[in-house]
């Protein structure tokens, strides 16, 4: 797999890293492996020998000082071990990438520039049953996402533009992470500790997404790349300052993409506030189309959810818990995606809908699946989150031609947003939003491939 060399000094500083290491051994060097499970392992026989078997440890990633690699060491580590504490210097990762493993492949490429000169990577994992993702370091943007049809011909899943430039131009939020806060907070204002907090608005009054310039239009540093294990991952963080886009606290998140052997394209979402309390609410916004062009009317989709929340002629919730029985929101079963698009409450007709999954734990469980009878691809999406946002791309930008050179129709995409609701933060009836310094958010979301013959 990828692997870096990293120097331990006690008071070096590693620039706000959150570390995800395995492989440590005792010594003033250390070699690590990312495991992707945000653990610290010490192996069975370190250097200065003193340790019987292996031992986890996680670290602390809401410590006082993000520049200090801070690991709990008591009952793991002998008095022999030189780092009780330490801090570590990392390598930036080799570029171009490429690193191949038991028929993963991870590469990446230069995908254009920003305004102000910034290069922007584009990322590419494979596997060897024909998919390949390809995103970028620019709000971490999924701009492809090909998977085999039934008849085993990949083709691109998801609206994108093939150069970092015309995303820059604006788009309807293609691929991105939206954040600090996803979806709508009503009349980009709230209350959290008795502090009002303003926002950015920009969707009418209300904000949307993070506001103005919010983690889509960031460009996040790369962490580490991996390709062991059967998976192919790619990590990333970006540090939010106290006072952006008029959220309170710094706070850092670090991303995850990967895949495996199994059509599946996981992200995993990790955050924590260092000195104030905040309000936090993390989504991918892809646009998928399974047949790869045309609108998704005819697609299938079936949605794990009993109720949903209704919202007002803004899209804020009102309050109110509905059923989805006998509306044109009930997918318990599947319905084609136009079949009743027309009656489903909005000026527009279409999907704009938060769904309440009905599993109420951590865990990842089905949130819903889609089916395009065409190519006979299915699309499974599994998370730990409480709801997903139906949008169907109602009312797309005129003229907009995506990567395949397709002009966007109304309905071209759809998005399954896994989120908390929208407006928690003015809602103390809904499942909490709030992160407080010393806690570590952790959420995750799969989209798994298949076909139907």
């Amino acid at each position: 797999g990828f692997c870096r060399t990293l120097w331990v000094k006690r008071h070096f500083n590693c620039a706000c890293l959150y570390p995800h290491f395995t492989g440590l051994a005792c010594g003033s060097h250390i070699a690590i492996l990312h495991d992707g499970n945000g653990n610290v392992r010490l192996p069975t026989r370190p250097a200065c020998g003193s340790l019987a078997g292996p031992q986890w440890l996680l670290p602390t990633l809401a410590g006082k000082s993000w520049g200090r690699l801070a690991c709990s060491m008591a009952g793991c580590v002998s008095r022999k071990s030189p780092f009780a504490e330490g801090t570590v210097a990392v390598e930036t990762p080799k570029f171009p990438m490429n690193i191949q493993s038991d028929g993963l492949q991870i590469e990446s490429s230069i995908f254009g520039s920003l305004p102000d000169n910034r290069k922007v990577e584009l990322f590419s994992l494979s596997n060897s049953h024909g998919m390949t993702v390809k995103f970028s370091n620019y709000g971490l943007i999924i701009a492809e996402l090909h998977v085999p049809d039934r008849t085993g011909k990949p083709g691109n899943v998801v609206l994108g533009f093939d150069n970092v430039e015309r995303y820059v131009k604006g788009h309807p939020f293609f691929g991105v992470i939206a954040g600090r806060y996803a979806n709508r907070i009503a009349k980009g204002r709230f209350k959290l500790d008795g502090v009002e907090y303003v926002l950015a608005t920009n969707n009418g009054q209300n904000h949307l997404h993070g506001g103005l310039a919010g983690f889509d239009k960031k460009l996040w540093n790369i962490l580490s790349a991996s390709a062991e294990g059967g998976v192919a991952r790619v990590r990333f963080s970006y540090v939010s300052a106290d006072g952006e886009e008029g959220y309170p606290g710094d706070l850092l998140v670090i991303v995850t993409y990967s895949l495996n052997e199994k059509n599946e394209f996981r992200i995993d979402y990790e955050a924590t506030t260092k000195n104030k309390a905040t309000v936090l609410n993390l989504t991918n916004h892809s646009y998928f189309n399974l047949a790869g062009q045309g609108n998704v009317l005819g697609h299938e989709l079936q949605i794990e959810s009993d109720t949903f929340t209704e919202v007002d002629s803004e899209l804020i919730p009102t309050g109110r818990i509905v059923p989805v029985a006998g509306t044109a929101l009930d997918f318990t079963r599947p319905h084609t995606i136009g079949e009743r698009a027309d009656k489903a409450g909005l000026a527009l007709p279409g999907y704009d809908h938060n769904f309440i999954l009905r599993h109420n734990d951590d865990q990842l469980h089905l949130a819903a699946t889609a089916y395009e009878s065409g190519t006979g691809r299915v699309m499974e999406c599994l998370t730990t989150q409480p709801a997903v946002q139906l949008w169907t791309c109602n009312n797309p930008p005129p003229d907009l031609v995506c990567t395949g050179n397709w002009v966007v129709p109304k309905h071209g995409g759809f998005c399954l947003e896994t989120q908390h609701y929208p407006d928690s933060p003015n809602r103390p009836g809904f499942p909490t939003t709030t992160l407080r310094p010393g806690e570590i958010f952790r959420s995750s979301t799969v989209y798994k491939f298949s076909v139907r013959k």
